[in-house]
């Protein structure tokens, strides 16, 4: 979902997300930069360990879209070859957005990403909650066995607030302009708009992180 549209109701269909079942690792087409991917103007530090190459995911749980591209990113990660190492990062293009990106770093400070991050996303665009709050996800949370108390607690502690802000320049510092959107070893950067669809944004990250072996 493009950025400027985020002022408007996110319930809207789901459009041409493309979604296929084979990865691209062997082969992919030729990509051209400015065109199906940019590269940016300065790097941006990554944290991926020696001889990593680091793949970001910029995401809000409230999009459809990028609720529709979870299954198949998750599928992609799956077929990763071990030189990648993938990071998920809430965007935040208003303010509203905090509790959702907090909420990320919560599960992931509690080790409850996997349990719960698909889960989060059913209940927002399955079952319809209205999660867009702090006290509506610690309802939530709660009733995933997360309490009150050690909800507040982490979701209030330094190191959750400081990855929410390191998530923010992240964003700003790709340029991101919709969700769901890729980085590649922190200088390039493609979305759906840009490679005409997530399933070929893939074929896009596939494609760079080739490049990027190759020394380019």
């Amino acid at each position: 979902m493009l950025r400027r549209h985020f002022s408007q109701a996110v319930m809207g269909s789901l459009g041409g997300l493309a979604l296929g079942h084979e990865s691209a690792w062997a082969q992919s087409p030729a990509f051209q930069e400015g065109i199906e991917y940019v590269t940016l103007d300065k790097r941006v530090p990554t944290e991926a360990s020696k001889g990593k190459i680091e793949v970001i995911e910029f995401f809000w749980y409230s999009c459809p879209h990028c609720n529709a591209f979870e299954p198949r990113f998750a599928e992609w990660i799956r077929k990763a070859p071990k030189d990648i190492e993938v990071k998920r990062v809430p965007v935040r293009f208003r303010d509203d957005f905090e509790p959702q990106q907090r909420m990320y770093y919560l599960l992931e400070a509690l080790d409850k990403v996997d349990a719960l991050h698909v889960k989060l996303f059913h209940a927002i665009h399955v079952d319809r909650q209205n999660l867009s709050s702090a006290q509506a996800l610690a309802q939530w949370a709660e009733k995933q066995g997360i309490p009150a108390a050690k909800f507040q607690e982490v979701y209030n502690a330094f190191g959750v607030v400081s990855k929410a802000r390191r998530a923010t320049q992240l964003q700003e510092s790709f340029k991101v302009q919709g969700v769901p959107a890729l980085g590649v070893a922190g200088r390039f950067y493609t979305d759906g708009s840009l490679a005409g669809g997530m399933e070929r944004a893939l074929q896009v990250v596939d494609h760079l992180i080739g490049e990027v072996r190759k020394g380019r």
